[in-house]
């Protein structure tokens, strides 16, 4: 399956343990996301080492790991959809995210309900593909 998966995923699943990191690394779920997701993680590493009872090494390895997992596509790929995708997209915020679904012909992993408001791209929450399982 491949999906695009959205920043909050990957806080997420850096904050605790579970299903969330589970799924990110099954071999069948193919990760995608625009090039500016690991910088901004990055932004928020203090935050993140201070929510979590994770070091910074254990949390950098994490992190590595789902750099080697997630694929990375510039903006240049999928900049031909900004416009289709911001007509759909419920929040400015996401635009980035549903113009590389629609590029790369793939589902947004993404928590937040609201990007479920339009019937272009599917969007699956972390509960709906547990159940997919």
């Amino acid at each position: 399956m491949d999906l695009v998966v959205d920043a909050n995923i990957i806080f997420a699943a850096l904050v605790k343990d579970g299903a969330t990191i589970d799924l990110l690394l099954e071999p069948e779920v193919h990760l995608f996301a625009p090039e500016f997701l690991f910088e901004e993680i990055l932004k928020h590493k203090d935050e993140l080492l201070d929510k979590t009872r994770r070091g910074a090494e254990e949390l950098d390895g994490i992190f590595d790991i789902l750099e080697q997992k997630i694929t990375i596509i510039p903006k240049e790929d999928f900049e031909p959809f900004l416009r289709e995708a911001s007509k759909i997209s419920p929040d400015p915020d996401d635009v980035v995210y549903f113009a590389l679904a629609i590029r790369i012909d793939a589902a947004i992993w993404s928590n937040d309900r609201k990007l479920k408001e339009q019937n272009r791209v599917k969007v699956y929450s972390t509960k709906d593909l547990l159940g997919k399982r």
